[in-house]
């Protein structure tokens, strides 16, 4: 990814020093850099502070502790795309699962004839590697083919050692296509601390102007904004989905056992299904405002 590719997704640096290290970050040049050292260096250069890994606080810090700290083997599973699938298939069922039509490790296997008109292919590593094919006769199959074979050389680990993508394996998957009848496609994020859904985040109008908003348990508005850097709450009133407490439970489900863990989902024809598992927020360098949210979450994630 080349630094205009990193500004064009919108990523926010409070210094060029920030912008650099993330650059250098993505072609390798910090490989061999111990992930301690490489983790407080990218929190300071990206919030002014020094990280503290003995007695962590806030929540971004408390999210670098994670990455150093919570490693078991199954989070490989949960952020594999398809993968994820079939852990999160045993433990809800499949009627919450987006249907898929295959798994390919290059774009030259795929089986285009097989695909219906409609259809969604994405990496099943990273983030951003996405296609949305609405007509398959139409659509333009060598610029899809650079953007996924793009991806597929990406690692996601380089940019923030989120370590749970260190070894999955880079392939695309090719699922049904999914949409809201008079919108992008709304997911939501529930941010579960030690098991428990406290907080519901809504991103609105991505492709336009970007707002954030969150929502407590009982979906009242929250005052804070986060973790994206220079976003605001959205001039609408954003509606309680119909199925809110049924995205609760299951949260919930998929949260148990976990000290921090985000659980996302859609809700398309007053059905549910289930988006991705997060386990490290815009990788623990955003911000909050007020800023004082950042310790009130942090101290809802209770360490060992």
């Amino acid at each position: 990814m080349s630094a205009t590719e990193i500004l064009r997704k919108g990523i926010k640096y409070i210094s060029d020093s920030a912008y650099r290290f993330d650059v250098n970050a993505i072609l390798g040049f910090y490989d061999s850099k111990a992930d301690v050292d490489f983790i407080s260096e990218q929190f300071y250069l990206h919030t002014g502070q020094k990280l503290n890994l003995e007695k962590p606080e806030t929540f971004c810090e408390k999210i670098q502790w994670l990455k150093l700290n919570d490693r078991d083997p199954k989070y490989n599973l949960m952020v594999d795309k398809a993968e994820a699938k079939i852990y999160v298939a045993q433990i809800i069922g499949e009627e919450f699962i987006i249907p898929s039509y295959g798994v390919w490790n290059s774009f030259d296997e795929i089986n285009f004839d097989a695909l219906p008109n409609e259809f969604v292919l994405k990496c099943t590593h990273d983030s951003g590697g996405i296609v949305i094919v609405k007509n398959k006769a139409a659509f333009d199959k060598e610029k899809a083919r650079k953007i996924l074979e793009k991806h597929l050389g990406r690692n996601l680990y380089r940019y923030a050692r989120e370590w749970v993508y260190k070894d999955v394996k880079p392939r695309i998957l090719a699922e049904k296509f999914m949409q809201e009848v008079s919108s992008d496609l709304t997911d939501y994020k529930f941010y579960c601390f030690n098991g428990v859904p406290k907080f519901c985040q809504v991103i609105s109008d991505r492709r336009t102007d970007e707002s954030i908003d969150f929502f407590d348990m009982n979906w009242v508005h929250q005052e804070f904004i986060g973790l994206s850097k220079n976003v605001h709450h959205s001039a609408k009133k954003i509606a309680r989905p119909k199925n809110f407490e049924l995205m609760k439970k299951l949260a919930a489900t998929l949260a148990q056992n976990s000290i921090f863990r985000r659980v996302d989902f859609y809700e398309v024809a007053n059905k549910v299904y289930f988006g991705e598992i997060t386990f490290y927020p815009n990788a623990g360098l955003g911000t909050f405002k007020p800023d004082k949210w950042n310790k009130i979450l942090g101290d809802m994630i209770s360490l060992p």
